[in-house]
């Protein structure tokens, strides 16, 4: 509060906080108060925590008003059965807070099963370490039960997002730290800038074996052709970057030869869709998100998930069949590589007439990394070990639906 010792007005800023029992109509209350006084409110923040509120007004008025100002406040307070404090503001301090606000902002996003008092000990006191200030905390999953069983029942989810101001000392080291939490801690956390490109992503390209589906569907129909042991082997050194992915394919579409395409369809039925598919295609086609299957797979079952999710498109590989109704152990056209699937995304986000960073990947093997290196954000989901150390970002430890809390989507929103 700036010191005047003449009786002369001079301009006083002031800080109330409210705390007490939440119900309507109180936000509305002491804020009429100030307008009926031709006070300025310069900030404001409210916060309900199991219908405990938390309010803060950061207001301006002249020497001569202040004091009936903080009276009627005091009153209405008293009427509204809260708690009601001042806080006198120096201008300096004013000044140094407005000056904070151009700075960087980050989104730091907790994510899993279960988050503990010592994951947001760890993670707050990284961002500390780092000189960046905490703006706020907010919770993005629905009410945890109490009851172990039923936290079991219901595979629970908690997720808490931080909104962080500043930029860190050490970018690399805080992105080391934060993922050593969470590889210690059994949780997922993802650090992402708040910018503009984050708030209106409409765009999410998914790869399918081992994504959208619990499976790698090629080794499905080696199974049923006989010779699944020799195909899986390939697959395992594909997915670990060991070998070329053209290379794989056309050495694993090759011992597919002879098999019957209607294999495919009784596959197909019976895929093990991934933890969280359902509830995560419902709100991104709510909310109007477009959404892409690309897929080193096949058509065939990229098109079935397409007709039972609403997926808008699907590229992957076409497997050739002879007049006989047999997989020839050819492929027709080009195959949908890592390389491939990278240009895809690009293409597709040129039809759909967005910028690139509003484009989101998903996916697990080594062949996803183009594109998730080329999306505005890329997720690599319970990926392999080289996938999820070159991801900017990953989700280990719960379904699909995880997604949509790195978006900012809240349980309340999108159950």
């Amino acid at each position: 509060m700036a010191s005047n010792n003449s009786d002369t007005p001079h301009r006083e800023l002031i800080m109330i906080n409210v705390t007490g029992i939440d119900r309507p109509g109180v936000t509305a209350a002491l804020s009429d108060v100030l307008a009926t006084h031709e006070a300025q409110i310069l900030d404001i923040g409210q916060a309900d925590i199991h219908h405990n509120l938390s309010l803060g007004i950061l207001f301006e008025t002249d020497s001569s008003r202040s004091g009936d100002i903080m009276k009627d406040l005091l009153f209405k307070g008293y009427e509204l059965n809260v708690e009601v404090k001042f806080s006198p503001i120096e201008e300096s301090d004013y000044n140094e807070w407005v000056s904070k606000q151009g700075k960087d902002r980050w989104i730091i996003t907790l994510l899993g099963r279960h988050l503990s008092a010592r994951h947001i000990a760890q993670v707050s006191a990284e961002i500390a370490r780092q000189n960046m200030n905490i703006d706020a905390i907010k919770r993005l999953t629905g009410r945890m039960p109490l009851e172990e069983e039923e936290r079991r029942k219901k595979l629970g989810k908690s997720c808490v997002e931080f909104s962080v101001r500043g930029c860190p000392d050490d970018s690399r080291a805080m992105h080391g730290a934060l993922m050593k939490i969470a590889s210690d801690g059994d949780v997922d956390i993802s650090l992402q800038e708040d910018n503009i490109f984050r708030r209106c992503r409409r765009l999410v390209c998914f790869d399918m074996d081992s994504t959208l589906i619990g499976t790698e569907v090629i080794d499905e129909l080696a199974e049923r052709a006989g010779v699944g042991e020799e195909v899986r082997a390939i697959t395992e050194q594909a997915m670990r970057g060991e070998i070329d992915f053209t290379e794989s394919f056309t050495r694993r579409v090759a011992l597919l030869k002879g098999l019957d395409e209607s294999v495919m369809r009784e596959i197909a039925e019976s895929l093990p869709i991934t933890e969280g598919l359902d509830r995560l295609m419902m709100v991104l086609k709510r909310t109007g998100y477009k959404t892409a299957i690309l897929s080193g797979g096949f058509t065939y079952f990229g098109t079935y998930l397409k007709q039972r999710f609403g997926f808008d498109y699907v590229y992957a590989n076409e497997l050739e069949v002879d007049a006989d109704g047999r997989l020839t152990g050819r492929y027709v056209g080009d195959i949908v590589d890592g390389k491939r699937k990278a240009e895809l995304l690009r293409l597709i986000a040129q039809v759909e007439n967005l910028n690139i960073q509003q484009t989101i990947a998903v996916g697990d093997g080594a062949n996803d990394l183009p594109m998730l290196a080329t999306a505005g954000l890329g997720i690599a989901f319970h990926a392999k070990p080289k996938v999820k150390a070159t991801a900017d970002q990953s989700i280990s430890t719960i379904g699909l639906d995880g997604i949509l809390y790195f978006l900012g989507f809240k349980d309340s929103f999108i159950s």
